[in-house]
């Protein structure tokens, strides 16, 4: 008289969702962390290695070309993901983290190990706040994307004013604003990300996942490191 019970679905739309996003933004956070083991891994190596030091910082073509270089690859994951290959992006986005470390290097040969921890610290604190916020937030952050963008324009010009000017002054007012820039575009992008891996990457073939979390880790990637040196020019002790 009674049949079965009728087997629930396994999860609901809303679940669904919410497990792409997650399993999503899993695969950039764990991507970016890679990239940054790799920059600070090589950081300190090449700062550890006086020969290198020498060989890139007293020949400016080698170092403005690696700079080059850097934002070759950039362009190549930001504006061509669609065109590469998976591993030839991840093998981009890996290379471009060892690059990047390479030109770093300088901050262990200015800053003191310990206050280069100390930072690192509180941008990880910061960096994790402000992607928890992005990620749980019922708030729309789209109407921050233009305001952050007209921001960082203004940090590239004023930056690049200030390679003539030298002035402490601005450097420190282009920090201040880097650093209120770099923990917004944090909480922006994440909150873009989660959508973007509960919208087009939602029954998306491995090949185009692992190219979007690429380019989000690429992203992610940017803002930490960005925020990073906004926060090392106060909060970093430098050598004697």
């Amino acid at each position: 008289m009674y049949g079965p019970t009728p087997t629930p679905t396994a999860t609901t739309a809303s679940e669904a969702r919410i497990e792409a996003q997650t399993l999503f933004l899993a695969k950039v956070f764990n991507w970016m962390a890679i990239g940054l083991l790799l920059t600070a891994a090589t950081a300190y190596a090449v700062a550890a290695t006086p020969p290198l030091v020498q060989l890139i910082y007293s020949n400016p073509l080698l170092f403005f070309a690696l700079i080059a270089a850097e934002f070759g690859m950039v362009y190549a994951l930001a504006g061509r993901i669609e065109r590469l290959a998976p591993a030839t992006a991840t093998g981009l986005f890996l290379a471009y983290s060892v690059l990047n470390g390479v030109t770093l290097s300088t901050i262990f040969l200015v800053y003191t190990m310990t206050s280069i921890g100390a930072t690192f610290l509180v941008t990880a604190a910061m960096f994790g706040v402000m992607a928890v916020y992005g990620f749980v937030t019922k708030r729309d952050l789209t109407s921050w994307g233009s305001f952050l963008f007209m921001g960082l324009v203004g940090l590239v010009i004023a930056a690049l004013v200030n390679l003539f000017l030298a002035s402490p002054m601005l450097s420190w007012v282009i920090s201040g604003i880097g650093v209120i820039v770099f923990t917004g575009l944090t909480a922006y992008d994440v909150q873009r990300l989660a959508r973007f891996g509960a919208g087009s990457m939602m029954g998306a073939g491995e090949a185009a996942v692992r190219r979007g979390a690429i380019l989000g880790a690429l992203t992610l990637y940017l803002d930490f490191i960005n925020l990073f040196l906004m926060l090392l020019y106060f909060l970093g002790g430098r050598r004697d």
